[in-house]
């Protein structure tokens, strides 16, 4: 669809009708990531609350004190908190990457970190080649924080030989090779790869002449240009750059090789399996300690294991990678986010929409689906001699809501949203978590409008996401608008018109953004968001999308004031991407300690005694009709109530007494600010109602 090289792994964005590939720029296969690769990446449980014998130190006096009944819940709760607390990591709430003092930029935000790391990945795979004779080279790009190679071995590489490579690495950068850049022709660069026996450049070299005929081919050396047997130090391969002049700006102290991972070849399962190596460079040994850091930062917060330990969903073998179960919690923080988003997209002149979740394989090749992204879509299944297909989006049964009526120019705009579940075929080697599943559900809007509303239309859009991403605590956004390829549908003044009004949208926000030339889709420009989250990290959720494509396929049509039939202008829109990815995102941004109005238990009552047991279960069914969600517990030592409600990360622990029962108090504590004092019931209650109607935190005496 995009001049894609042959076999490239299609990457769905997380919107319905948006489909974008890696591209590849002539001799650029060096640069191109392959996102088919198979990693394993479990990072082990971490302790985050006092071990048992800790908590037993402390238990022990205060259950003696707690016996005598004149033990009140405010000084109890202030001294079993230090056990429960003890060990706890870094509140949550508090950003890493605002306290980070070493910036870790993204190879896209540094050009010359960007060159460091693609010179790292030619120097390793030098290494390589040199340490273990036979072995033939695939594509090696820069990735956001590193980069990779992907290698074909005689014999696996295991993370025992990872030292031994990163040992010749700092060899290599030691001798101060130039990097050299070559362009020949295509027969020049096919001769040289039958001389060294490497089929896998041969065909890269392939995809580059047919993508790009005619235009020369480049090459990278490492030490020499000669290309000769004799020259021991020469390494080359086909590559655009950009690459350091020399090895000796790369400071081999700040280099280290990470991990061994499995691709396929294209991202075809039926073709070899090929050895990928990661690897991280920094400028400077200072730079690389920082980046441990942010990685087990990372780590801590990885939501496939808070999503375990706080029992929120889980993905069955038994039932298929890939496939989501909500579990209680995690489903009710999912109902809270999707009713603020159905609630805020009325209150927006939305009108919800709902559609069916399979529909005849006609429709997808009317669509153009089915020729376009047939692999990435379950099999069809027979129903009644008629074919049906599971559906990968939503935006043609919304057309096809469309079609089912009249409309005029007085109608427009419709805004049409809808929580619509979407299945796609993705290889069990390439899913991870919530972030990439067989079966996810799309914040999908369509906007269908006329051509002079098209720029109120993207700025009400803009507007939205903006209100929206604000509301979770996504501040940050990047901005990205993406204009015409090379290959296009539509007309040069629909075009020119529908790029102006993105750009005018933007610049009437206020919005920074980068221009990605000729980047579009062959069907409409379009403007992609970026959020960062609370350690620095960067995330590709909202999208809006112009298309001239559909509208024509469907034969699309309103009547304009002359009574005459046009075409309206579609305007594809998400939000959030996805709720599953959406969710994970959320998860570890918080790193697992939602805020107040999004946590699946606000408040937990923990009773001293069993004895005020009916008056906490009392102020908890006020607490209930007041909307407030809350838990009583009881029958075990307060710390370790305590300790399972820090687990647990509870916004707010409300501990009950002798003292607090008499006289209608409450000892409260929350996750993220420690102790609060002791507060009447009554102001507890329209504390916690305030924070949740505004989304603060609870605000303490």
């Amino acid at each position: 669809m995009q001049g894609l090289l042959p076999r490239a792994p299609t990457v769905w964005d997380h919107h319905s009708s948006i489909c974008t590939c890696p591209r590849v720029s002539v001799a650029a296969t060096c640069s191109v990531p392959d996102r088919s690769a198979r990693c394993s990446a479990a990072s082990p449980s971490e302790r985050i609350s006092a071990s048992p014998a800790k908590a037993e130190r402390i238990a022990a006096p205060l259950d003696a004190l707690r016996a005598t009944g004149r033990f009140s819940g405010s000084r109890l709760l202030q001294q079993a908190a230090a056990a429960a607390v003890a060990d706890r990591p870094t509140a949550p709430a508090q950003s890493v990457a605002a306290t980070q003092s070493t910036p870790l930029p993204t190879s896209s935000e540094d050009e010359q970190l960007l060159r460091i790391r693609h010179s790292c990945s030619h120097i390793m795979a030098m290494a390589v080649q040199r340490l273990f004779p036979g072995t033939q080279v695939t594509v090696g790009p820069w990735i956001d924080h590193g980069f990779f190679y992907d290698f074909d071995t005689p014999a696996p590489i295991t993370d025992a030989d990872l030292k031994k490579i990163q040992k010749d690495m700092r060899k290599i950068i030691g001798q101060k090779l130039p990097f050299i850049r070559e362009e020949v022709s295509e027969a020049e660069a096919k001769r040289r790869i039958e001389a060294i026996n490497e089929p896998y450049k041969l065909e890269i070299l392939a995809g580059i002449t047919e993508k790009h005929p005619g235009k020369p081919i480049t090459i990278y050396h490492l030490g020499s240009n000669t290309g000769t047997e004799q020259d021991k130090a020469a390494w080359w391969d086909l590559c655009a750059g950009p690459h350091v002049e020399n090895t000796s700006e790369i400071d081999p102290s700040a280099v280290e090789l990470e991990s061994v991972a499995g691709a396929y070849w294209r991202g075809d399962e039926n073709r070899a399996m090929l050895q990928r190596i990661y690897g991280t460079a920094w400028r400077s040994k200072d730079e690389l300690a920082a980046y441990h850091n942010f990685r087990a930062e990372a780590a801590r917060r990885d939501h496939r294991k808070l999503g375990q330990e706080l029992d929120l969903f889980s993905i069955s073998d038994s039932a298929g990678p890939g496939l989501v179960f909500w579990h209680p919690r995690g489903a009710l923080v999912r109902h809270l986010i999707e009713t603020f988003w159905k609630e805020t997209h009325l209150a927006n002149g939305y009108n919800l929409v709902n559609s069916p979740h399979i529909a005849k394989a006609e429709l997808w090749k009317t669509s153009g689906h089915y020729d376009f992204y047939k692999e990435n879509m379950f099999d069809q299944m027979e129903v009644e001699g008629d074919n049906y297909q599971l559906k990968p989006m939503n935006c043609p049964f919304h057309i096809e809501i469309y079609n089912h009526g009249r409309y005029s120019y007085r109608d427009l705009p419709l805004r049409w949203a809808e929580l619509g579940t979407v299945y796609r075929y993705e290889r069990s080697g390439t899913m991870q978590g919530l972030f990439r599943v067989r079966g996810f559900t799309q914040d999908d809007g369509h906007i269908f409008c006329l051509p002079h509303q098209l720029a109120d239309e993207i700025r009400g859009t803009l507007d939205l996401v903006e209100s929206v991403m604000g509301a979770f605590g996504f501040s940050q956004l990047e901005v990205n608008l993406s204009t015409r390829p090379d290959k296009s549908v539509g007309s040069d003044a629909i075009w020119d018109e529908a790029e102006a009004a993105l750009r005018e949208a933007l610049e009437t926000k206020g919005w920074p953004f980068k221009l990605n030339e000729a980047d579009g889709a062959f069907y409409g420009p379009k403007i992609d968001i970026n959020v960062r989250d609370a350690i620095g990290r960067k995330w590709q959720c909202s999208t809006v999308q112009l298309d001239f494509n559909l509208p024509e396929r469907f034969q699309m049509i309103y009547m304009d004031a002359d009574n005459e039939k046009q075409r309206p202008i579609m305007l594809h829109r998400a939000i959030f991407g996805s709720i599953e990815r959406f969710f994970g995102i959320l998860l570890e941004n918080y790193a697992g300690a939602f805020p107040l109005w999004l946590a699946p238990v606000q408040v937990r009552i923990l009773c001293i005694t069993n004895e005020v047991v009916p008056a906490a279960e009392a102020v908890a069914q006020s607490m209930r009709e007041a909307g407030i969600r809350v838990e009583v517990e009881h029958g075990a030592r307060i710390a370790k109530m305590i300790r399972n409600a820090e687990r647990a990360k509870t916004p707010v622990m409300c501990v009950v007494g002798k003292n607090e029962a008499e006289n209608g108090t409450l000892s409260v504590r929350t996750y993220s600010a420690g102790d609060q004092g002791v507060l009447p019931i009554a102001d507890v209650i329209n504390r916690v109602q305030d924070a949740v109607k505004l989304r603060t935190a609870f605000m303490g005496s």
